[in-house]
């Protein structure tokens, strides 16, 4: 789950999931239905009163077509939230958006003993994972590597990918997901 750090962030994060949607001209109905979440869920996240997993914040930004930065709070402002998902823990640490690519990067740690199965996020997207700990299983189902400590894995995450702990170690990583941005141009 993501751990908003007051009912404020909880509240700024639902503001922002509204405001992309509404943006987009897109229903309540028809979010959560794309992104195979509950009305209700959805409902709870844009109001606040929900905390989502990132599996589900993934999902959401994925059909909003925006990084799942563009849906947290900024990481220098100390209130990007610690998000939870089935086997790993994120935290924001920067993004930017330099050259028509939106850039996240990211603290990350995979509990061993459990499967994060995420969802893709658009056509293009990478994710480029360097281990410190641990050794990782990571990638796209059904192909994922396995990336030691000191090693370095990367893999095009427009569909299911997965995250895993091989032993009895946490993995500890930085991922970092780089986004092509929509030519705003046409």
């Amino acid at each position: 789950m993501v751990q908003p750090r007051t009912d404020e962030s909880a509240a700024a994060l639902g503001s922002r999931i509204r405001r992309l949607r509404v943006e987009r001209g897109v229903s309540l109905s028809e979010l959560a239905g794309r992104a195979g979440i509950g009305k209700a869920t959805l409902s709870g996240l844009e109001t606040g009163s929900r905390n989502p997993t990132v599996e589900t914040l993934y999902a959401v930004a994925a059909q909003l077509g925006v990084p799942l930065a563009a849906l947290l709070a900024e990481p220098m402002s100390g209130g990007a939230p610690e998000m939870h998902g089935e086997a790993v823990t994120a935290t924001l640490l920067e993004a930017f958006v330099d050259g028509g690519v939106s850039t996240e990067l990211y603290r990350l740690r995979i509990r061993p003993g459990r499967v994060q199965t995420s969802p893709g996020h658009g056509p293009g997207v990478v994710e480029y994972l360097t281990v410190f700990s641990g050794t990782a299983r990571v990638g796209p189902v059904g192909a994922p590597v396995d990336v030691p400590a000191g090693g370095h894995g990367h893999w095009s995450c427009d569909g299911p990918h997965t995250y895993a702990a091989l032993g009895s170690t946490p993995v500890e990583a930085s991922l970092l997901i780089r986004h092509p941005l929509p030519d705003r141009a046409g």
